[in-house]
């Protein structure tokens, strides 16, 4: 069957295994020095993975594969112990997988196991459009503000086109001892004053680093920005769901693997548009 599953770039893997920890489903193997899926039948496809990986050598593709068996995972986790089957249920709960969750309680009711975890809502049917934290379908009412800000248009902080990082240049002259934001794409939606607040005065360039694919590119590209054109600082935003980690990732090889050191900052969206974290790392 086609389905989506992950797919791991093994030239970015740098073998630290963050994702095989990740992976209560025991998919991923550490083999050779590489992580590795030992068996299509074992990976859900929801990509939580994604965001422990620090290199962002991991995305989803829809490829065919077997049906994913939430019955023989659960078999395979049991000797495992309590904490590791919690923390796969948490997981089934939280990415709203009602079929798979019930599945799994009901083969530890037949092993004589009393196990779950608190369910606060009613666990709805899966959604169509996916089920990935950063898919789940949400909907808030806009913060009440104080309208202090006059009625003309806002204007554009733009200075530079184009912005998406595999259409950039990395030695345009735009760059050259610029302060660059390297933007997941979410990120811009969710800020209600990403132009004035972020990229004024700076250089932007975007990526999802969970639906771009040529991530080897964007690291190639980075460093050329830090050691071509000098680029004076970077600051990398990105959205509180786990996928957006990679994003991270990204700039971390890049700059662990260019010849000059710059000043990182980080900055976590909430998907409420709100600013959990901003520091310098």
């Amino acid at each position: 069957m086609k389905r989506t599953i992950i797919k791991i770039d093994e030239t970015l893997c740098n073998g630290c295994g963050a994702c095989v920890k990740g992976c209560h489903e025991g998919a991923l193997q550490m083999i050779d020095g590489k992580a590795r899926i030992i068996s299509d039948l074992f990976c859900d496809g929801l990509g939580a993975c994604i965001g422990d990986c620090p290199v962002g050598a991991i995305e989803l593709e829809e490829r065919e594969a077997e049906p994913y068996d939430e019955r023989i995972v659960m078999e395979r986790m049991i000797p495992k112990g309590e904490k590791t089957i919690i923390a796969h249920l948490t997981h089934l709960r939280d990415h709203n997988e009602t079929e798979y969750y019930n599945q799994g309680v009901e083969v530890l009711k037949e092993k004589g196991l009393d196990i779950s975890v608190p369910v606060k809502e009613p666990l709805q049917s899966k959604s169509s459009c996916g089920s990935c934290p950063g898919e789940k379908e949400m909907s808030f009412a806009p913060k009440a503000v104080t309208m202090t800000v006059s009625s003309v248009s806002q204007i554009s902080q733009l200075r530079q086109w184009p912005v998406q990082l595999h259409l950039l240049n990395p030695q345009a002259s735009y760059f050259q001892g610029a302060d660059v934001v390297l933007a997941a794409d979410c990120t811009a939606y969710a800020l209600g004053d990403f132009h004035s607040r972020y990229i004024k005065g700076k250089i932007i360039a975007i990526a999802c680093p969970k639906l771009d694919s040529g991530k080897e590119k964007y690291i190639e590209k980075l460093i050329s920005m830090i050691d071509d054109s000098q680029i004076n600082t970077l600051t990398v935003i990105m959205m509180e769901v786990p996928c957006c980690g990679g994003l991270l990732g990204l700039a971390h090889t890049a700059i662990s693997q260019a010849k000059r050191k710059i000043p990182v900052k980080q900055i976590v969206v909430g998907i409420k548009g709100d600013v959990l974290k901003e520091e310098w790392i």
